[in-house]
């Protein structure tokens, strides 16, 4: 199997993330006292003039809208966000997270720092407003003098989780994980894959989304990447699970390795990306671009598409679980791609007699344990070596 060289020795360290540890009770309260796992933080509350100012500072703070979730408010929510603050209803703190001295990621509020950015900044024109429609069209600046002085007096309270909250590098990333799956405290929690864009943003967390973009990919799984109305409402899109799917195809070509469950594992071969080089980078997306152009050419229209014996036809959408069967499979072919090809209609034959015999369905949803997992990416490899030795 082709791999980058960052991935060769990457399991050789074990994890500590969500493991299980058997102590005694003075050996708790010891790790107790001594503050393990435990994070630091400090409450902060600053003027909303004061707080837009800032925001321009270099390094300040971190609102990328690449940084989160893909769906942004829009104008009418930014200003019932200013409406808020207006007539002085409690709005949430944000939440952030200080990677280095007075250097902060936004953890929880991007939606509203954003909103109060473009509000001071003259870019957000007010629109939507219920109390005071009186106010629509307006921007910062062309807003009555006692009103500006109004919103001036309020305030935006923020909780920071501080530097020494850890003391090694794998710790510091599993509280922020925490941090992001427990005080979350937006309309709509965000997805797994959106947390892990969170916290392990890097060149690898970059090439997923570019992946997620192949048009191959995209295809096989009714992604409209063409069309920014439609896509704005696509499910897997909208969570990012469309991005989780190339993850998966990068962790589960070390099925091996797999430990706990699909999230840790998916958690722990992102923080062990951040490792990556930009040589690693290269060759991992060669790799699944030649491998979804491999499957593509074999399968073509029915890609991901398990076959259903019962009624003789290829399902009408992909799965998930068949997806990492094929993908996996394929990429630890890659050398013998031409051969494959010539050999097409035996492998489409032997898929079908490959999913005939899957009577408990662990490639359509049904099998979602580890073994179940490692089995359907060792039956379809299996299928592609006897082919390729006959």
């Amino acid at each position: 199997m082709l791999i980058a060289p960052a991935e060769e020795k990457m399991w050789d360290k074990s994890s500590s993330i969500n493991g299980k540890s058997h102590l005694t009770d003075d050996q708790i309260n010891t790790k107790y006292e001594q503050g393990q796992q435990r994070i630091l933080t400090e409450m902060n509350r600053e003027k909303l003039p004061s707080f837009a100012e800032s925001l321009n500072k270099p390094n300040y703070m971190d609102i990328s809208p690449f940084y989160q979730r893909r769906l942004r408010w829009d104008k009418e929510k930014q200003s019932q966000l200013i409406e808020s603050f207006l007539i002085n209803i409690p709005v949430p703190p944000i939440i952030l997270y200080e990677r280095e001295y007075n250097s902060y990621e936004v953890m929880d509020g991007q939606q509203r720092i954003t909103a109060i950015k473009d509000f001071y900044n003259n870019e957000l024109e007010l629109t939507g407003l219920e109390l005071w429609s009186e106010l629509n069209g307006r921007t910062y600046q062309q807003l009555p003098d006692k009103i500006k002085a109004g919103i001036d007096r309020r305030a935006i309270s923020s909780i920071v989780l501080i530097t020494e909250s850890t003391q090694s590098k794998e710790e510091a990333f599993f509280l922020k994980q925490i941090t992001f799956e427990r005080l979350n405290t937006g309309g709509v929690a965000l997805s797994k894959q959106e947390i892990r864009n969170c916290i392990y943003a890097g060149r690898f967390n970059t090439l997923l989304f570019k992946l997620a973009n192949n048009k191959i990919f995209a295809e096989a799984w009714d992604i409209p990447i063409e069309d920014k109305n439609k896509l704005r409402t696509n499910n897997l899109y909208k969570k990012m699970e469309d991005v989780e799917l190339v993850l998966r195809f990068f962790a589960l070509r070390h099925a091996d390795d797999f430990r706990n469950s699909m999230k840790v594992f998916l958690d722990l071969y992102m923080m062990k990306s951040l490792d990556f080089s930009e040589q690693d980078i290269n060759i991992l997306e060669n790799i699944f671009v030649d491998t979804i152009n491999l499957a593509s050419q074999i399968y073509e229209d029915e890609l991901f598409k398990p076959f259903d014996v019962k009624s003789d036809k290829w399902k009408d959408k992909a799965y998930k679980e068949y997806y990492d069967a094929v993908m996996v499979g394929f990429s630890r072919h890659l050398n013998d791609a031409d051969l494959l090809l010539e050999k097409k209609h035996r492998v489409i034959e032997e898929t079908k007699i490959l999913l005939d015999k899957d009577q408990k369905r662990i490639f359509t949803g049904a099998g979602r344990t580890k073994a179940d997992l490692q089995t359907r990416i060792q039956l379809f490899d299996d299928m592609l070596s006897k082919i390729l030795a006959e």
